[in-house]
C-alpha cells in the first residue's frame, strides 16, 4: 500500500493530536486516518482513510455493544439498539470529533476547506472512525477498545442524551417550543443514482439555528439534522 504523503501535516502536528488523544499510534497510519477522499483526489490519487473507517466502524460497534450490553442487564435488545444507534451515530462521533479538536488536523480539498468541511459532522465521524481503525492495526484490539471507550463514556454518562438521539425530531420541536421559537422545518436534496440514493437534509428552527443531516434514505437525514440541530441548541 502507498503511503499518503506529509504534504501538510508535519510530525510536530501529529505528535500533538496523539498527546491529546491519549494514544500512541503508527504516524504514518495516523496521517492515513486523516486524509479524505477530496485531499487524496486533489494529490495525485493517494490513499484515503476510507478502509480505515471501515475497520474502525466494526471496532466502535463492538466496543460499544460489549458495554451496553455488560452494563445494563435490565434493558432489552430494542432499547440496547437505540442506544447503541445514539451512540455511534455521526452527529455522536462528530462531537467526539469537536471534543478533541480534531477538525483542523483533518487533510482536506480545497473545495471541501472552503466549505466548511473540517466541521461537517460526516467527515468528522468518518475520520473518528478511521482513527480508531488506525489505533487497532497499530496497538492491537484491545488498546482500541479502551480507546473507544475512553471516547464514548462521556456521551454514554449524558441522561439527556438517549431521548434526544432515539426521537430527535420530538426533541427538536419540544426544545424549540420551550424557547419561543417557530417550529423547525425541513428541506431534503438527494444525489446518486437509484440504488444508491444519497440524501442531505437542513433544518431550520427561526432565528436559533440551522443544521444539516446525511444519510441513505429522507428520514434518516431529516432526523440527523435535527438530532445535530438539538446538540447545538442544548450546548448553549
Amino acid at each position: 500500500m502507498r503511503r499518503a504523503e506529509r504534504t501538510d501535516t508535519g510530525v510536530e502536528e501529529l505528535a500533538a493530536l496523539q498527546r491529546t488523544l491519549g494514544v500512541e499510534l503508527d504516524p504514518d497510519l495516523l496521517l492515513l486516518a486523516l486524509t479524505h477522499r477530496s485531499f487524496a483526489y486533489e494529490n495525485g490519487g493517494i490513499p484515503t482513510n476510507e478502509r480505515l473507517e471501515f475497520l474502525g466502524d466494526s471496532i466502535l460497534g463492538q466496543a460499544v455493544t460489549v458495554k451496553l450490553f455488560t452494563d445494563h442487564p435490565d434493558l432489552d435488545e430494542g432499547e440496547l439498539a437505540k442506544r447503541r444507534a445514539s451512540l455511534v451515530s455521526s452527529v455522536a462521533l462528530a462531537e467526539v470529533a469537536r471534543t478533541n479538536g480534531l477538525g483542523p488536523y483533518i487533510r482536506l480539498g480545497r473545495g471541501e476547506t472552503m466549505t466548511g468541511g473540517a466541521d461537517k459532522p460526516s467527515i468528522l465521524a468518518d475520520t473518528v472512525e478511521a482513527i480508531i481503525g488506525a489505533v487497532y492495526l497499530s496497538r492491537g484490539g484491545e488498546v482500541a477498545t479502551d480507546f473507544v471507550l475512553r471516547l464514548i463514556t462521556p456521551l454514554m454518562e449524558d441522561p439527556d442524551r438517549f431521548g434526544a438521539a432515539m426521537d430527535p425530531k420530538t426533541s427538536l420541536q419540544e426544545i424549540a417550543a420551550r424557547r419561543s421559537a417557530p417550529a423547525p422545518a425541513y428541506s431534503v436534496s438527494e444525489s446518486g443514482p437509484d440504488h444508491n440514493k444519497h440524501f442531505v437534509a437542513t433544518v431550520v428552527v427561526g432565528d436559533l439555528v440551522q443544521a444539516t443531516g446525511e444519510g441513505s434514505s429522507k428520514k434518516q437525514a431529516e432526523m440527523a439534522a435535527a438530532l445535530e440541530a438539538w446538540t447545538i441548541l442544548s450546548d448553549r
